[in-house]
C-alpha cells in the first residue's frame, strides 16, 4: 500500500505492474529484430527496426528496475494488461516514425497504425497508393504486429515466462476475448504453450497453402512474401495485406483458400485442442461453434441472393456485368465479406462501397455478431448473443411459468446468473459507446468540414470499437481513415484499445474505486 496524497491512497501496487510491463517489453525486442532481417534481405533501411529493439530493451530494464514483490494481485492483474496493450502499441510507432515515409511519418497516423495492428483491428490511415509507398519490411512489420496481437500478448508472455505462470491464469483472463480462457492443462503455462502453437501451427499452415497455390501457377503474385505477409494477418482476423487492393489482388482460388482459415481463425482454438488430443465432438457438438458456422452461413446466404439477382447492387455497370447471375462470383463474395466481416477480419475481395444499402445494412449488422469467445475475432461474440437469446426466451416462458425453473445450458453446464448478468451489462456498454461514438464522429466530421455522413460514422464506430477494420464510404475497404481529424483518430485509438480489452477491464481503471480499498 501507497499514499499518493493526503487524502487519497492507493491500494494498488503499480510498481508490480510496471516492472511486468519492463519484462514483456524486452521480450518483445525480438519482433523488430526479426523484421530486421527481412529489411536486410531486400537491402532496405534496418535504422527503424534497430531503434525499436534498443528503446524496448532501454525502457523494459528501466522498468523492470521498479519490481518489489513482484505478485500480481487482482487489481494490479487489470492494470498490467491495460497497460501493456498500450504500452506495446506506443512503442510500436517508432519503426513508422523511424522511417518516416508517406502517412505514418505523423505521429498520429503512426499511432493509429500501430494500434490498429497489435489490436487486430485493421483500420487503416494509408489509402492504396500510401501502401505501394512502403517498403517490404515496414509493411511486414504491420503483419507482425497484428499477428502477435492475435493469439494475445499476455498469453504469449505467460507461455515463455516462468514468472507469470503463477498468476497467469488470472492475465490471460483479463486480456481474452470473451469468457475467461478454459484451462486445458494442469499447469496454465502449458495452456498457453498449447494455444500459441496451435496458432502458430495454423498460421504455418495457411502460408504453405498460399504459397503453393502461387507457385503453382493459380495465383502468379501470391509470392513466398504475399504467402507469409497474408497467413500473419488472417489468423489474427487481423486484414492489413501488403496490396493495396487487400485480398482482391488475387486469384479467386486465393479467395477461396483464405475462407477457411478466416473460420478457423473465428473458432474458440480451446476446440482445436481438444480435437487434436482425440474429441472432435468437442468441437462439432459445441453449441457455440455451430451458432457461429449457422450465423456466417446466414449472412452470406443472404448475401449470395442479394448479388445474384442484382438486388445487393448501386447502380454501377461493373458490378451489373460481373455480379447478378454469376451464381460462383456472387456465392464467393458473399461467403468471403461474411467471413472477414463476422470474424473481424477485415479483408475485402472486392470494393462492397459498390454494394448497394440492402448488401451494406447487412454487413452493418454482422459487425455486432463477433466469432467465438477464446478466439482471434472482436466484436460482442456469438456466444454473448447467444445467452442473451436463451435468456429472453426464458424470460418469455417464466412470464406464464413464473414457479418455472429453467437454467440457461451452454457445453459446459448451466450458466450461472452472475454471468448472464456480466453478458447483459457487456452488451449493454458497448452498444451505448457505439451510439456515442457515433454521433462524436459524425460531430467532428461536421466541425472539420469533413461532410461525412451518419452511415460512415457509424461504421467507424463499430468498425474500431468492435476491431472489424474497414467501415463504408470513406472509410471503405479500398480507403482509409486518413481524412479524419487528429482528434477523432486519438479517439478511435482509444476505441480500438478498450475493443481489444473487452471495454470494461480497461474502463474500470479509470474509476476511483479501483484504486481506493
Amino acid at each position: 500500500m501507497r499514499g499518493v496524497g493526503p487524502v487519497f491512497e492507493s491500494y494498488v501496487d503499480y510498481r508490480s505492474s510496471l516492472s511486468f510491463i519492463g519484462t514483456i517489453l524486452t521480450r518483445l525486442a525480438l519482433a523488430p529484430a526479426t523484421v530486421l532481417l527481412v529489411a536486410l534481405y531486400y537491402g532496405e533501411p534496418i535504422r527503424p527496426f534497430v531503434v525499436t529493439s534498443l528503446v524496448m530493451v532501454v525502457l523494459g530494464f528501466g522498468l523492470e528496475r521498479l519490481r518489489e514483490d513482484r505478485e500480481l494481485g487482482r487489481r494490479e492483474a487489470l492494470l498490467m494488461v491495460s497497460l501493456t496493450w498500450l504500452a506495446v502499441p506506443l512503442v510500436g510507432t517508432i519503426p513508422y516514425l523511424v522511417a518516416g515515409q508517406g502517412t505514418l511519418a505523423d505521429p498520429v497516423n503512426a499511432l493509429f497504425e500501430s494500434m490498429s495492428g497489435f489490436t487486430t483491428t485493421g483500420s487503416t490511415v494509408m489509402g492504396t497508393i500510401s501502401v505501394d509507398y512502403h517498403s517490404h519490411s515496414i509493411l511486414l512489420w504491420r503483419q507482425l504486429t497484428q499477428w502477435i496481437g492475435g493469439m494475445g500478448i499476455i498469453v504469449l508472455m505467460v507461455a515463455i515466462l516462468s514468472e507469470l505462470s503463477v498468476g497467469g491464469a488470472q492475465v490471460m483472463n483479463e486480456e481474452a476475448p470473451g469468457f475467461s480462457i478454459e484451462k486445458l492443462t494442469p499447469r496454465i503455462q502449458e495452456t498457453a504453450r498449447a494455444l500459441w502453437s496451435i496458432y502458430a501451427g495454423f498460421t504455418v499452415t495457411a502460408a504453405v497453402v498460399f504459397y503453393v497455390l502461387g507457385a503453382t501457377g493459380y495465383a502468379p503474385n501470391m509470392d513466398l512474401y504475399n504467402a507469409v505477409a497474408h497467413a500473419l494477418t488472417t489468423m489474427p482476423t487481423g486484414g492489413f495485406s501488403p496490396e493495396a487492393r487487400s485480398v482482391e489482388a488475387f486469384s479467386p482460388v486465393i479467395q477461396w483458400a483464405v475462407m477457411p482459415f478466416m473460420l478457423i481463425a473465428g473458432t474458440n482454438f480451446a476446440l482445436f485442442w481438444y480435437a487434436l488430443n482425440g474429441e472432435p465432438r468437442r468441437l462439432t457438438g459445441n453449441r457455440e461453434f455451430r451458432a457461429y458456422v449457422l450465423a456466417v452461413a446466414a449472412v452470406g446466404g443472404l448475401l449470395a441472393v442479394l448479388l445474384y439477382t442484382g438486388l445487393g447492387l448501386a447502380d454501377v455497370p461493373t458490378n451489373i456485368a460481373v455480379l447478378p447471375g454469376n451464381l460462383e462470383n456472387s456465392l464467393r463474395q458473399a461467403l468471403f465479406q461474411s467471413l472477414a466481416i463476422v470474424t473481424t477480419t477485415g479483408y475485402a475481395s472486392m470494393d462492397f462501397n459498390t454494394w448497394g444499402e440492402s448488401a451494406q445494412l447487412v454487413l452493418l449488422f454482422a459487425m455486432f455478431l463477433g466469432g467465438s469467445a477464446g478466439s482471434a475475432a472482436g466484436s460482442i461474440k456469438i456466444v454473448r448473443w447467444y445467452v442473451v437469446q436463451k435468456t429472453m426466451t426464458r424470460e418469455l416462458f417464466t412470464t406464464v411459468h413464473p414457479d418455472a425453473v429453467r437454467p440457461i445450458r451452454m457445453a459446459e453446464g448451466p450458466v450461472d446468473e452472475e454471468t448472464i448478468q456480466g453478458i447483459f451489462v457487456f452488451v449493454m456498454v458497448f452498444i451505448t459507446l457505439f451510439g456515442v461514438s457515433s454521433v462524436l464522429l459524425f460531430l467532428d466530421g461536421l466541425r472539420t468540414g469533413m461532410d461525412l455522413s451518419a452511415m460512415e460514422a457509424t461504421s467507424a464506430a463499430i468498425a474500431t470499437l468492435g476491431n472489424i477494420g474497414p467501415g463504408f464510404g470513406v472509410v471503405g475497404p479500398m480507403n482509409s481513415f486518413e481524412p479524419f481529424s487528429d482528434a477523432a483518430k486519438l479517439y478511435m485509438v482509444f476505441l480500438m484499445w478498450i475493443g481489444r480489452l473487452e471495454i470494461l477491464s480497461v474502463l474500470v481503471i479509470f474509476t476511483p474505486n479501483f484504486w481506493q480499498r
